[in-house]
């Protein structure tokens, strides 16, 4: 493994392990240059909140965000039950022309935005036996993460902190053995809040982050977009790099023995 080794989700290489989403952008114009800006390959879409095509009047992201250029990840956002989940993930599946790599998400409730478990899990369960390539939504539990990908998901996405909260990971040794015992890619998905809370994330051997509400609410979301890939691609490195222990007292730089005098 070098830091050359690409992100492989499904099938198909990425080298940005960087993902973003297109929401609470000031414009589509703003939208775009941010997402150039962070290099990332996979843009994700809430289909229930945004226009790709389905409303021929108001402007489409389709416009700013070619397929060509990127691979469009419609996430079902907004939908607090299974059922809803994977109407949702149909109608992506109509829109964009059989496209079947999508990003579950169940909602429990509208204040925390925290995943239902349960449903997610049926959820996941009906879209894999339907044909989709289900990159998946979930609390940070080893055991829950694990069953999602004994299900069939093709990458698994642990919450740091809750959605838009910028809190950073909260549970690090959560996510550490999560990512110990996984055999699909581990992204950690929401609650990042600065380019250290991804550099973090990659050092614990995480494959890749997800974020919007970070870049987007950001004073500049264009230089946060900057910093967060640099963030990723410097927390990558360190991880392959290998840290060095962690000591309760000093250890000098310099060698003492064979000192003169």
């Amino acid at each position: 493994m070098t830091e050359t080794t690409p992100l492989m989700i499904a099938g198909r290489a990425y080298g940005s392990r960087l993902l973003v989403g297109t929401g609470k952008y000031r414009d589509l114009d703003q939208t775009r240059t941010a997402i150039v800006a962070s290099g990332a390959e996979i843009v994700t879409v809430a289909i229930r909140r945004t226009n790709i095509g389905q409303n021929p009047d108001e402007p489409n992201l389709l416009d700013v965000i070619p397929p060509d250029q990127f691979t469009l990840l419609p996430n079902t956002a907004g939908c607090y039950t299974a059922a809803d989940a994977v109407r949702t993930c149909q109608l992506a599946r109509e829109l964009l022309d059989g496209h079947t790599l999508v990003k579950l998400e169940v909602l429990g409730d509208p204040k925390t935005l925290y995943p239902d478990m349960p449903a997610t899990l049926a959820a996941a369960e009906t879209l894999v036996k339907d044909g989709f390539q289900v990159m998946v939504y979930c609390t940070d539990d080893p055991i829950a993460c694990k069953r999602l990908e004994e299900l069939g998901c093709v990458a698994v996405m642990p919450l740091a902190a809750p959605i838009g909260s910028g809190l950073g990971i909260q549970n690090r040794y959560n996510i550490l053995t999560i990512v110990e015992n996984a055999g699909v890619p581990i992204i950690v998905d929401a609650g990042v809040g600065t380019a250290s809370d991804a550099a973090i994330a990659m050092e614990l051997g995480c494959d890749g982050v997800l974020m919007n509400t970070a870049i987007a609410e950001a004073r500049d979301p264009v230089l946060m977009a900057s910093a967060m890939r640099k963030g990723i691609e410097a927390g990558r490195e360190a991880f392959l790099a290998g840290r060095m222990p962690r000591r309760r007292y000093a250890s000098a730089s310099s060698p003492l023995e064979g000192l003169s005098g």
